[in-house]
């Protein structure tokens, strides 16, 4: 039998606009000019996937899942610089069995995992 939190976990992999409708509510409690930047972002991030730049949510949680197992509790998608390099990067915040909270930032292109914060 599988764990509560694991199931969570594995219907939010499979419904990505969950993450979508978060982040829009997130920037709905940050006010009228965040929510103005916040849409920006959100268009920005919303043109990268149809080009191309970006793997969809779905794919990305599909696919740390097996790695990273837990609840999604936050989803953020930002355009980063690196050496002077922008990239696109999610930074996932999970909820482990047991309580303890994982940050992961990942490559938005290739799904790679650059960094991983474990909170206890």
């Amino acid at each position: 039998m599988q764990h509560p939190i694991a199931n969570r976990s594995s219907q939010a992999s499979r419904r990505p606009w969950r993450a979508c409708l978060a982040v829009l509510c997130t920037a709905a409690l940050m006010g009228v000019s965040g929510f103005s930047r916040a849409d920006a972002d959100h268009d920005r991030a919303r043109r990268a996937l149809e080009a191309g730049e970006v793997l969809p949510l779905g794919t990305i949680l599909t696919r740390l899942e097996r790695e990273h197992p837990g609840q999604v509790l936050d989803v953020e998608l930002d355009l980063e610089k690196h050496s002077g390099v922008e990239r696109w990067v999610y930074e996932i915040k999970l909820l482990r069995q047991g309580g303890s909270l994982v940050k992961l930032e990942v490559d938005a292109r290739t799904g790679a995992v650059i960094s991983r914060k474990l909170k206890n």
